[in-house]
């Protein structure tokens, strides 16, 4: 069965299953963290519950883009990458304004959640392991999940530090540095998503193909 497309239905089902998996852990997370991060008033929380509803909302992308073409998965990541940078600078503006206004960061709560959350993403970097080689929306959910969890680190470190030395300023550099993290996620997605599409309509040579046009607009 020469012509079969078995190997290829198989690595779809395969792709999908991994992304729903990664997709309810993500949703999960968001939920609880973003009220751990309103109770604790935690910058580093917050900022890494919004990075978990962007990757929540990559994997939905991404698992649409499943078994269609290349440059449709292309497109998807593109979605994907800018979405990371919109939350990146909206995470950015809000430690400017804690920053202006004052927080007091609960260290127990931003620990105990960091760990939690560190769980989760270490669960979803072994799920998307397998797949970071793959096409360019298994790619981008691969450099999602590794970034969480160095934030999840981050955090950690930042509540001890807000134990230890009585002061807020941890809390709001480590939310920046996972703001900073999140935006060059999402910029490297973006190139990589161009690149993809780029040499694959070159390689086709479609100039008359719909999705080739779309991504030079």
């Amino acid at each position: 069965m020469s012509g079969c497309d078995c190997h290829v239905a198989l690595n779809d089902a395969r792709e999908r299953q991994t992304l729903v998996r990664l997709l309810l852990v993500n949703g999960l997370m968001f939920l609880v963290e973003v009220v751990v991060g309103w109770l604790a008033q935690s910058t580093a929380v917050l900022a890494d519950s919004l990075d978990m509803l962007a990757d929540a909302s990559v994997y939905a992308v991404a698992l649409y883009a499943v078994g269609k073409a290349t440059v449709v998965k292309a497109r998807a990541a593109r979605i994907s990458g800018l979405l990371q940078i919109a939350l990146g600078l909206l995470v950015l503006a809000d430690i400017v304004r804690r920053a202006l206004m004052g927080s007091e960061p609960v260290s127990w709560l931003m620990i105990g959640m960091g760990g939690v959350a560190l769980v989760a993403n270490v669960y979803c970097l072994v799920l998307i392991a397998r797949h970071r080689g793959g096409e360019v929306h298994m790619r981008a959910s691969w450099i999602f999940s590794k970034n969480d969890v160095i934030a999840n680190v981050g955090i950690i470190a930042g509540g001890l530090l807000v134990m230890w030395l009585q002061s807020s300023w941890p809390d709001l550099i480590i939310g920046t540095l996972i703001a900073v993290i999140v935006i060059r996620g999402g910029l490297h997605i973006l190139a990589d998503a161009r690149q993809t599409a780029a040499e694959t309509c070159s390689a086709e040579a479609s100039s008359d193909d719909a999705g080739c046009q779309a991504q030079r607009e």
